[in-house]
């Protein structure tokens, strides 16, 4: 049956579905359907209907339509009677936000009508409809403390509740490995716990690799600092952390490196390492200066930087103090030069190596002894810190310790199992036999100077520091200061008489 009344008031629609409602049948078209059979009956003719899909009605921030709706208005206002709604949380499922928005409008002169719900100007319908909005916050409010206990229990089974790092996807809620990318990034943790490469190397490395960063489903290359955040990431130790929830938790996914592996890569970027050079993040290698921050100069001590000097007919590249002392610049090829001499005057005899790994064979028997002490030692202290730090948890939960405390001592218990952890992942023992040391030995200390001219930036590092650790001095005549290394100074003390009576 039509009606016969008169359309002489102009209105707008305001129709609203979130993803969720679409896919309950909650359609923008029987909203306005409703909302037109509503219009006609009280009198009002549509002329405009603003159709927000896919949006939720927490904020107002990223509803386009509403605002275009209340701009609309604003310029319309002599023009537009009322807005009709399917139901008053179609404007805001926020009790202030729908009080501001109905204000405005009733400021325009325009009034607010649900096709579902008692909407009015007195003071009885004002109440309901407050009532009614309030309703519609209580219920988003519930949702959401819902879905937040519901990812905390998530959470806490060990399941993942945010984004996943490099080498692993998510496959039906659950974090899977990343085909090839797993097995590049297993490799970049392996390379990285070698330390001899930087942050800025291993970028390089990855990218390489044809890693990369997705944001938003765009690709973007890895950098150093994002490549420091992926060695920190405990995910790829088997475990789950949150910036929301104080727990660490065993995550249900396949873990990529041990626990001693991680601790590892930890002391080595903290610089912790024991290579007898800096090789960690702070030092970065320039192709063209390789000694540059290596070797110091012997006026002041200050390391040498590098340079290019412009020439008539070409740019040449030298060595200056960093601390402008004064000391003349030196040529790249000179001091380069140098250093060869010296690593080829340095290079022990063969019976000189023979004499030492016989020596090193029974010293390197004693330590695997010695290590597997420790390991026995840290792995009671793991087992005994991780069974504290879960009692901590329990208290804190429990309103025992309050979240500050907890911090606290979860911070020291955490520091301590990472000192625990680094004696569990020195695996160098595990990873040789005494046949490849001296194999290894053989061809590298044979001929130094080759050794330092077929290796990377990071591995030369640590060559030189393996033989110098205090460096290399240079006195603008050639290199000086050879302090060895007590290991190096040993195996170059062995005199012929020591060969002669075969006395280590």
């Amino acid at each position: 049956m039509e009606s016969n009344t008169i359309l002489n008031k102009n209105a707008v629609i305001y129709l609203r579905v979130s993803s969720e409602e679409q896919v309950e049948n909650f359609s923008l078209n029987t909203q306005e359907q409703i909302c037109r059979k509503e219009a006609i009956r009280r009198g009002f003719e549509i002329i405009e209907v603003f159709r927000e899909e896919g949006k939720s009605a927490k904020t107002i921030n990223g509803r386009p339509e509403l605002l275009k709706l209340l701009e609309y208005c604003r310029r319309n206002k002599k023009n537009i009677d009322a807005v009709f709604i399917y139901r008053l949380d179609r404007i805001s499922r926020q009790t202030q936000d729908y009080l501001a928005i109905r204000k405005r409008l009733t400021d325009y002169g325009i009034s607010l009508i649900s096709a579902n719900e008692p909407t009015g100007n007195s003071p009885t319908e004002k109440l309901l409809e407050t009532i009614m909005a309030s309703f519609a916050q209580h219920d988003n409010d519930v949702r959401s403390e819902r879905t937040k206990n519901g990812l905390r229990a998530r959470f806490l089974s060990g399941q993942v509740t945010g984004k996943v790092p490099i080498g692993y996807v998510m496959d039906h809620g659950y974090a899977v490995k990343d085909g090839e990318n797993f097995e590049k990034m297993k490799d970049a943790w392996n390379l990285m716990a070698t330390g001899t490469k930087s942050l800025k190397e291993m970028a390089k490395i990855m990218n390489g690799w044809g890693m990369r960063k997705v944001v938003s489903g765009k690709e973007y290359i890895l950098r150093a600092q994002t490549v420091d955040r992926l060695f920190r990431h405990k995910f790829y130790m088997g475990m789950l952390t949150s910036t929301k929830y104080p727990e660490e938790v065993l995550g249900r996914h396949v873990a990529m490196v041990t626990e001693e592996q991680y601790y590892k890569v930890q002391a080595i970027i903290d610089g912790r390492n024991r290579a007898g050079m800096t090789i960690g993040k702070r030092l970065q290698d320039n192709p063209d200066f390789p000694l540059r921050k290596v070797v110091k100069c012997s006026k002041c001590y200050g390391v040498l930087s590098g340079g290019w000097s412009k020439g008539r007919h070409k740019k040449y590249a030298y060595y200056i103090c960093k601390n402008r002392c004064g000391a003349p610049s030196i040529p790249v090829e000179k001091l380069d030069n140098s250093l060869i001499e010296f690593l080829q005057s340095a290079a022990p005899t063969k019976e000189q190596l023979d004499v030492f790994l016989m020596v090193l064979r029974k010293s390197f028997y004693q330590n695997v002894s010695n290590l597997q002490a420790k390991r026995e030692k840290a792995t009671q202290a793991v087992v005994r810190l991780k069974q504290m730090r879960q009692t901590l948890v329990e208290k804190n939960l429990a309103g025992t310790y309050s979240d500050e405390v907890y911090h606290e001592q979860n911070k020291i218990i955490g520091n301590q199992i990472a000192d625990a952890e680094v004696i569990l992942g020195e695996t160098i023992l595990d990873a040789y036999t005494m046949e490849d040391v001296e194999v290894f030995m053989r061809d590298k200390f044979s001929h130094l100077d080759n050794t330092y001219r077929s290796s990377d930036p990071g591995e030369r590092r640590v060559l030189l520091g393996s033989i110098a650790p205090v460096g290399l001095t240079w006195c603008y005549s050639g290199l000086s200061n050879r302090e060895f290394s007590l290991e190096y100074k040993t195996i170059l003390s062995i005199s012929e008489s020591d060969l002669a009576m075969s006395s280590p």
